[in-house]
């Protein structure tokens, strides 16, 4: 398996809060962002966002 880049555009509000999330666990940003996403059930927790989104801008 290959490896790929993933960039991501954030304002600083988020990306201070993922810093401070990541340091409360002593790790990178990179590192909390790539174990957010691995986690079992990030699938779901995904879906759930996105159909919240969907609903909050009235797309069904």
């Amino acid at each position: 398996m290959g490896t790929s880049v993933l960039s991501v555009r954030m304002d600083g509000e988020l990306l201070e809060r993922l810093r401070l999330h990541a340091a409360r666990r002593g790790m990178s940003v990179q590192d909390y962002v790539v174990r957010t996403l691995v986690r079992d059930d990030f699938d779901e927790r995904f879906q759930a966002a996105v159909e919240e989104t969907e609903r909050f801008y009235g797309v069904t």
